[in-house]
This record gives C-alpha cells, structure tokens and sequence, in this order.
C-alpha cells in the first residue's frame, strides 16, 4: 500500500465553501479524501477548525498563503496553521506583470523571512507554479529555477503543478526528476483544450500524461497528491469524486 496520501485543495471547492465551509469539509470527508490544503478557512477560529478536521477524520496539509498575505498577515497564518497541524504552507504564485530583477529580490526576501519565521514552528514553506514561472526568464535561468536557486531546498520545497508544466511543454517528470526529494506535494491535475480555450478538467479526462508522474512518485519523494480544478467543467463535488476515483484505481 503506498504511503503517498490523497487530498485535495479546497480552491476547487470554493464556490460550494463559500456557501456552507463546514458542510463543504463534511463531504470531502465522505468523498473519501484524507487531506484538504486550504485557501482560506471560512471565517472558521483555529481551535474550531482543528476540532472540525479532527471529527471529520482529515488532515490539515497545509495552506496557500499569498504574497499580500505573507507580508501583512504573517502572524495570523502561523497561528492558523500552527494549530491546524499543517506541516506545509506554499506561496500559491507571483502574479504581477512585468516582473523585474529587483522586485524578484524583494519577493524573494519575502519567502525567505516566510519561510523562517513558518520553521519555528515545524512547518515546511514552498512554492506553487503556474505556467508562466516556466516561460519567462530571470536571468539566465526560468523563474521557476531562480526561485528554487535562490534558496535552499530546507528554505523553499517545491510544489509542482503537473498541469501547468505540462502547459508550458515541459514533461513533469523530468521536473520531478531534477528537484527529487524536494517536492513533496504534487499539484495533480488534467487538461483539455477546447475551441482555443485551456479547460482543466477531471483526471484522466484530458491530455496529460499522468500515470508516469503517478509512477515517479515515490522516488521523488512525494509524500501528497493533491487534486486541483481551477474551473470545474462539472458541479464540483462530482468532478473531485471522479478524479479522486480516478486516482484511486490508477494508482492504489
């Protein structure tokens, strides 16, 4: 039985969250996921979200915690997470036009005091990519390499979003190949192309090739899969049980 859990990031539900966060958490729960990664807790207090995932039987695997967020709101989020027992937190991206080398220096700085100030209390701090950290350049490296040279693997964990690099036309693997034993949660998610429009849909419905990222796992050290639907092209619920069956008979 393979140890890599299977949870899901709770963006793909914020539309059901935004209307009932506890309800919304009972079904993953039902569904038959063991983890959630949040963005946003629901108006909810530490102790009751932690007293929640407790009856539900879920694990906190972290949170995405922005930039505006890291700068303004630090503290906050080290409380949440802290008492959640998320053992990881990631900057979901650096969403800014026209990104220049100094501005990359201050975000840079931005993930390091993150980082640390997140380690003191045994929580890893990472990095979600997009397709755009893999397109454009800082230097003479991709953005998505400048950020993983710029600190150390024990500073940044990578966070790699299979979709996305797919995207981009890399190939995960060899990305997870490059950066093994420093990515312990993959993004795992499909996509489709439709009249010109990019659709991320259900797994194994779409055009990325995920069994062999599903193989490469665990010599690469991942230790979550997280299934994500930026728009879901069914009501969510469904798309997340469906990729979740997916993943289960795909993989366990």
């Amino acid at each position: 039985m393979s140890t890599i859990g299977i949870g899901v990031q709770l963006y793909t539900l914020r539309s059901e969250g935004s209307k009932d966060f506890k309800g919304m958490l009972r079904k993953v729960a039902e569904l038959g996921y063991e983890g959630v990664e949040f963005a946003g807790y629901g108006g909810l207090e530490p102790q009751e979200l932690k007293e929640l995932l407790q009856q539900l039987g879920l694990t906190a695997i972290g949170s995405h915690v922005g930039i505006p967020r890291l700068k303004e709101n630090l503290q906050e989020e080290i409380e949440m997470n802290a008492a959640i027992g998320s053992k990881y937190v990631a900057c979901p991206g650096w969403f800014k036009e026209g990104r220049t080398q100094d501005e990359f220096l201050e975000v840079v700085q931005i993930l390091q005091h993150s980082s640390r100030r997140f380690a003191e209390h045994g929580i890893a701090f990472g990095y979600h990519n997009h397709s755009f950290e893999f397109e454009e350049r800082m230097g003479e490296e991709t953005l998505f390499d400048a950020f993983f040279s710029a600190l150390p693997p024990e500073e940044l964990f990578v966070e790699l979003d299979v979709c996305w690099a797919h995207n981009a036309g890399l190939d995960p693997v060899d990305v997870m190949k490059q950066y093994a034993g420093r990515t312990p949660l993959l993004h795992v998610k499909d996509l489709r192309k439709e009249d010109g429009k990019l659709l991320t849909v259900e797994l194994g419905t779409g055009e990325v090739d995920l069994k062999p990222i599903l193989a490469a796992a665990p010599e690469t050290g991942v230790k979550w899969f997280i299934v994500e639907q930026d728009e879901c092209q069914n009501p969510p619920f469904d798309s997340i049980a469906t990729s979740r069956e997916w993943l289960r008979s795909s993989y366990r």
